[in-house]
């Protein structure tokens, strides 16, 4: 019975550790359009609230799982609360995702004044939303794997507290090569368009997401590898 529910905890802590990354770079770039200074204060921050979030919604687990219940139907599509917090986050992904990309494609003046003038609480704003998405849906998952729930609790805390001694490295390793920075970029969007893909009951297994990204990772390292020499 132990052995049981110690794999379960491993398990969950994995899969919560891999659908933290999501947030871990979405919070790392936000943070470098910080001052160096206030970069450290938004990654704990962000990651702070995204485990009070998940807690919090695993005090309501009852309200969570009504979320899967069926609102209206369009065009033979039955849509759910959670289906609509998907749809929305996953816009809301792709809007920031390309507007990221062209901020750091399109280096004007304009653009550095912007990046100077923007403020820690409208980061910090955007990142909640994007916890809020994560959390649902990572919380709907963890209910589907394992049933106890001090399980559930210690395997959030565990894992946002392994994605906080990685948010910094994570962080300066995107800063010091661009190159990874428009990756990220591109891995976002993509994680946007399975959230709104899934919202739509188009669910797009997220093995063949994180292969891809991990095939064009390991091609930008070798080609980085290769400028070295």
């Amino acid at each position: 019975m132990l052995i049981d529910a110690l794999v379960s905890l491993l398990s969950l802590i994995t899969l919560e550790v891999i659908l933290g990354i999501d947030n871990i770079i979405f919070i790392s770039i936000l943070a470098a359009r910080l001052p160096v200074k206030q970069r450290d204060k938004l990654r704990y921050w962000g990651l702070g609230l995204a485990m009070i979030i998940r807690l919090l919604l695993l005090a309501v687990i009852s309200w969570i799982l009504k979320l899967d219940a069926v609102l209206f139907t369009v065009f033979e599509i039955d849509f759910s609360g959670k289906n609509l917090i998907l749809i929305s986050g996953g816009l809301f992904l792709l809007y920031k995702s390309t507007k990221e990309i062209l901020r750091n494609t399109e280096e004007t003046d304009a653009y550095s004044i912007k990046v100077k003038k923007v403020s820690f609480k409208k980061l910090l704003s955007e990142i909640i939303i994007l916890d809020i998405v994560f959390s649902i849906d990572s919380i709907i998952t963890a209910v589907g794997m394992v049933n106890e729930l001090w399980i559930m609790y210690v395997a959030v805390i565990v894992a946002v507290c392994i994605m906080l001694v990685a948010s910094k490295p994570i962080s300066n390793f995107i800063q010091k090569h661009p190159s990874f920075k428009i990756l990220a970029l591109c891995f976002l969007m993509m994680i946007g368009v399975s959230l709104i893909a899934e919202g739509l009951h188009f669910a797009i297994p997220k093995g063949y997401i994180y292969f891809s990204m991990a095939f064009a990772f390991l091609v930008d390292i070798i080609q980085m590898q290769k400028i070295k020499k």
